[in-house]
This record gives C-alpha cells, sequence and structure tokens, in this order.
C-alpha cells in the first residue's frame, strides 16, 4: 500500500537558500514541494491556494514575518504545522515563533534527514525543537519567563491523572515524544494522547506553555 507524500510549502527571502531547500527535500520520496514563497504575504497566499501538509518558513522575512504569517495561517487552520527554519536563536525569535504557534523551530544548519524528520514529526502532530533551541525554552521556563498566557497557578493539576502528570514532567525535562515513550513504555501514540489531555484540562496551547506551567507549578525542581 502506498501513501500520499507529504506536500509542503516553503518560504524564505533568499532565493538560494529558498531553492535549495527545495530541491533538497524533493529528492525526500515522501516528501512533495508544492510551492515556495518569498516572504510571509506570498506564504499565506501559496498556503491558501495549495493547501500543503506542512510549512516550512524563514522568520525575518519582508512584506510580513514568518511569525505573523503563522498566526495568520494558524487563524485560517489552527491544525496546520509550522516549522520555522532560521538562523537565528536568540530567546526573542524562540518564543516570538512559538507564540504565534509554530509546531517547530529548527536552525538552518539542520541537514536533510533532521529537516525531513521534522516534517514527518510535524504532519503526525509532534512539536519538533532543534535540542539547543529546547535548552533556551527550558532555561527560558526555570527562570520564570514572563508570558502572561500561561496559568501562573495549579489548580487544575488535580484534574490530570498520574500518567499524565508524568508526561507533562517529562516534557518540562526536554524530553521528546520518543524519548517518553521510551520510559513509560508505552507507544508514541499514547504519549500525544496524553499530551493533548494534559493540553485541553490545563487550558494550555502547546508545549512551551506547558513547560512553563510545569516549573511554575513544581512539577520540575531547578
Amino acid at each position: 500500500m502506498t501513501t500520499d507524500p507529504i506536500r509542503v510549502v516553503i518560504a524564505d527571502d533568499q532565493a538560494t537558500i529558498r531553492d535549495a531547500l527545495a530541491a533538497m527535500l524533493d529528492l525526500v520520496p515522501d516528501l512533495s514541494i508544492v510551492a515556495t514563497a518569498p516572504d510571509g504575504a506570498a506564504l499565506v497566499d501559496a498556503v491558501r491556494e495549495h493547501r500543503p501538509d506542512v510549512v516550512l518558513t524563514d522568520l525575518r522575512m519582508p512584506v510580513m514575518d514568518g511569525a505573523d504569517a503563522t498566526r495568520t495561517l494558524l487563524g485560517d487552520n489552527p491544525e496546520l504545522p509550522v516549522i520555522v527554519l532560521t538562523t537565528f536563536d536568540d530567546d526573542e525569535s524562540v518564543f516570538r515563533a512559538l507564540d504565534a504557534g509554530a509546531r517547530g523551530y529548527l536552525t538552518k544548519d539542520a541537514n536533510r534527514h533532521e529537516l525531513a524528520a521534522a516534517i514527518r514529526s510535524a504532519a503526525a502532530g509532534q512539536s519538533v525543537l532543534d535540542r539547543t533551541v529546547q535548552q533556551r525554552l527550558l532555561r527560558g521556563a526555570r527562570a520564570g519567563a514572563d508570558d502572561p498566557s500561561t496559568p501562573a497557578s495549579g489548580p487544575g493539576l488535580d484534574s490530570l491523572t498520574t500518567r499524565e502528570r508524568e508526561v507533562l514532567t517529562h516534557m518540562a525535562d526536554g524530553s521528546t515524544n520518543r524519548e517518553i515513550a521510551a520510559t513509560l513504555f508505552v507507544s508514541e501514540s499514547t504519549v500525544k494522547t496524553h499530551i493533548n489531555n494534559v493540553f485541553a484540562k490545563l487550558a494550555l496551547r502547546d508545549r512551551a506553555q506547558a513547560i512553563a506551567y510545569a516549573y511554575r507549578n513544581g512539577l520540575v525542581a531547578d
């Protein structure tokens, strides 16, 4: 049985990088690059026209940057996986992209295999964070990064099952879904279900908020 390739739209304001990414990823059998865009506004148009499975976008672009484009795209389709691929890994850039709703954040030193794996993971509903970016996120959470949209107290913790608390704690430790599954001896799909339950019960939007929530409510010690 064959499956349809994952349809991807790429946005980058540098034509050389944009074309190189498209050519490189088009060589991956289960990926199909359906469009490219030179800026965020063109990205929004391309996504609305081609309806891809995953978006891979630069962060800093003219006309409309990657974060604003992500917000616009997710306003149209909240389930669309957006991966930010950029040379910038500073705290402001990381949190701005994640706050916009990006499901992943990778730096441009990622190779073809890493990019393809990230696209597959995002298409499967998983968060994708570069290890360096993940450590920045953890440091920000430990320092009590001020995100007013993240609940500061934890009455909702009582609504979590023991296993959901365990999954939340492992997320806050920086573990990937695969690592959590291996630690808890369950499948990745089961881990994903627990994560979705955590998000719903605690009114959290994404992994970044979940990590901050866990630290603020004492599930993980500094």
